[in-house]
C-alpha cells in the first residue's frame, strides 16, 4: 500500500463512522530527540489518525511563535532533515503505523535534492508532504516525484482564496486539502473564525478530497466544533506548548486525548 493509499484509507474509515480525523503536529527534535519519539508514540496511543511531522527550518514563514521557538530549539540541538527522517524510521520500528505527513519548506528540499528527499522520505515511512511556500504552479518536479512514489501532495488553501484559486489548487492536490482557518500564521486562538463553515463549504464545492482544518485550534471543544464541519482537525501550537512543559510526554498525552475525543465526536446525520 502506498502512502497516498494509507491516507485515503484513514479518511475513508473516519467518514464511514461520520467522524473527523485528528492530526497532531510534532516538531521533530523538540523538546529533545528522545522526547520526540515518546510524544509520537503517546499521541498514536491516544488515537491520533495522522501526524503532521514538522521538519525544522530556519525560516518557517507559516508558523507562529510557538512553532518557531520549537523548530529553532530543534535546530540548535542539531536536528537536520536527515535526522528528522531517521526519527520517523525509528517511530516506525517502534510500531507506530499512523500515516506521517511531513511538513517542511522548499529550501530544505531543494538543498537535500527533491528526488533524493522523496526517496528517503518513503523509506522512512512518510506518506504525504506539505510545503507551505511551494505553490502548485511551481511544484511540477515535486508533484511528479511524489506521484511516482505514491506520496500525497497536500496543498493549503486560505480563506482569502478566490474561487478560481480554490479550483486550481484542488486540481493539483492529493490525499487531502489543508484549510488554513485564518489569514495569518499558526498559533492558539480563543475563538474559531465565525465564517469557518462557509469557507469549508466554498472549498467543498470544488473537490471530493477530504478537507482538514488547521491553525488556531487548541482545545477539545474547538476540535469538536471543527469536526462537525470538516473531515480532519489539525492541531500544532497547543501541542508544541504542552511539549515545552516540565513533563512533555504526559502533558502532550493529556491534551492529545482531549483533542482526539473532540475530533472523534459523531457528525450530524
Amino acid at each position: 500500500m502506498t502512502g497516498l493509499e494509507r491516507i485515503n484509507a484513514v479518511f475513508a474509515d473516519r467518514a464511514a463512522g461520520k467522524r473527523a480525523a485528528f492530526m497532531p503536529y510534532q516538531a521533530m527534535g523538540y523538546p529533545t530527540r528522545a522526547a520526540t519519539l515518546e510524544i509520537i508514540k503517546a499521541l498514536a496511543e491516544e488515537g491520533a489518525d495522522l501526524f503532521e511531522i514538522g521538519i525544522p527550518h530556519s525560516d518557517p514563514l507559516a508558523d507562529g511563535p510557538a512553532v518557531q521557538t520549537a523548530t529553532y530549539t530543534a535546530l540548535t540541538q542539531g536536528t537536520t532533515v536527515a535526522d528528522s527522517l531517521a526519527m520517523c524510521r525509528e517511530a516506525r520500528a517502534a510500531g507506530v503505523t499512523t500515516p506521517f505527513c511531513a511538513m517542511t519548506y522548499y529550501n530544505p528540499l531543494f538543498a537535500y535534492g527533491i528526488q533524493r528527499f522523496v526517496d528517503d522520505a518513503v523509506a522512512a515511512g512518510i506518506d504525504g508532504l506539505i510545503v507551505p511556500d511551494l505553490p502548485p504552479e511551481e511544484a511540477d518536479e515535486l508533484i511528479a516525484a511524489c506521484r511516482a512514489a505514491g506520496v500525497a501532495n497536500i496543498f493549503m488553501i486560505a480563506p482569502t482564496s478566490t474561487e478560481a484559486r480554490i479550483k486550481f489548487v484542488t486540481q493539483h492536490a492529493s490525499g487531502f486539502i489543508y484549510l488554513v482557518s485564518v489569514a495569518g500564521i499558526t498559533g492558539t486562538r480563543s475563538e474559531l473564525p465565525p465564517d469557518l463553515g462557509n469557507f469549508v463549504q466554498r472549498v467543498r464545492r470544488h473537490t471530493n478530497l477530504p478537507l482538514a482544518v488547521g491553525f488556531g485550534i487548541s482545545t477539545g471543544a474547538q476540535a469538536a466544533a471543527v469536526a462537525q464541519i470538516a473531515d480532519g482537525v489539525i492541531v500544532g501550537s497547543a501541542l508544541v506548548k504542552a511539549a515545552g512543559s516540565s513533563d512533555p510526554v504526559a502533558a502532550v498525552r493529556k491534551l492529545g486525548a482531549e483533542l482526539t475525543a473532540g475530533s472523534h465526536l459523531a457528525q450530524p446525520a
